[in-house]
């Protein structure tokens, strides 16, 4: 038995009948304007096209959209839609919409590797300036000690950058450079979410903002629509006809005559029930298969066969 009340539910205006920024019901008796009304993947609100902060592209040209307030509750979002996000005509009704240049400051995590790779540089560097005192003329000694040390010195420079490089971040690739951040909504292609980073801090982020599914290949609507149109293809399917197209012409004819034969003595049993007003019951069921398996076991017995 289910719980009176899901702690994981969560109701918002839709459960009401209400959409989009606007909160009117769809279909919206007093709205005029013909407009199309598109579902955002994140909150799952729908939105008229003319109340998402930019004019839509072409249908064909989108497949995802990511509303206002989805995209400032998921901020990091920004940083991709300068890459992925299908370009929308933006409509600007202020100087304040016209967009904010953003540039994340370098974390601490990132200095310390700069100061890394200076340090490495500069290493280099010095030992350079070392190497050239080996540069005068030498004995045989001499250029055994040199070879050593430059053996000595690839091996230490091997083991710090080995030691530096690690599971690159997309994100913060991204969020090194330059993006534009506007109160809009955002539209994407098909396989953007592909492109998104999956790295432990990454994964960390999307668990705390609750979008996991982000991630997620199968809970695209393109993969909605393709499970649907799946559907629709098996519901469509005859299991009869199915049978039939792996018989025989003889098998195929006997297999039809039994099922006229049964569709036809099923129905004149039920229609005594109908006229009589009674409930047809399970054993009521059972008595007629009883009985239409016996017949068909006397018709059987009774059949002869002559070769022509």
């Amino acid at each position: 038995e289910k719980s009176k009340v899901n702690s994981g539910n969560k109701y918002n205006d839709n459960f009401y009948g209400l959409y989009c920024t606007c909160k009117r019901p769809y279909p919206d008796p007093e709205d005029e304007i013909p407009d199309e009304m598109i579902q955002c993947i994140v909150c799952e609100d729908w939105f008229h096209g003319r109340h998402l902060g930019a004019i839509p592209p072409e249908s064909g040209d989108f497949h995802e959209m990511v509303c206002q307030a989805c995209m400032n509750h998921c901020h990091f979002l920004w940083a991709y839609a300068s890459q992925l996000a299908v370009p929308a005509l933006t409509k600007v009704n202020s100087l304040e919409d016209e967009g904010i240049v953003l540039k994340v400051e370098e974390s601490e995590e990132q200095k310390k590797e700069i100061k890394k790779e200076g340090g490495v540089e500069h290493q280099e560097t010095k030992e350079e300036k070392q190497m050239e005192q080996f540069n005068e003329p030498s004995t045989s000694s001499g250029m055994y000690l040199k070879c050593c040390y430059r053996a000595l010195n690839t091996l230490v420079l091997i083991q710090v950058v080995t030691k530096s490089e690690g599971p690159v971040c997309k994100l913060k690739e991204l969020q090194s450079k330059q993006f534009l951040k506007k109160d809009t909504a955002t539209f994407w292609p098909s396989n953007w979410r592909s492109k998104l980073c999956t790295c432990a801090d990454c994964l960390k982020m999307y668990s705390e903002l609750e979008v996991q599914f982000l991630t997620d290949e199968c809970d695209t609507v393109l993969a909605y629509e393709n499970k649907g149109t799946s559907d629709q293809e098996t519901e469509r399917r005859d299991p009869l006809m199915d049978t039939l197209n792996s018989m025989n012409r003889v098998q195929q004819v006997e297999l039809i005559c039994e099922y006229n034969d049964l569709k036809t003595e099923l129905t004149d049993y039920l229609r005594r029930f109908a006229d009589e007003g009674t409930v047809v019951k399970r054993e009521d069921i059972q008595h007629f298969f009883e009985e239409f398996q016996s017949r068909k076991r006397r018709r059987t017995n009774r059949m002869q066969y002559y070769c022509s």
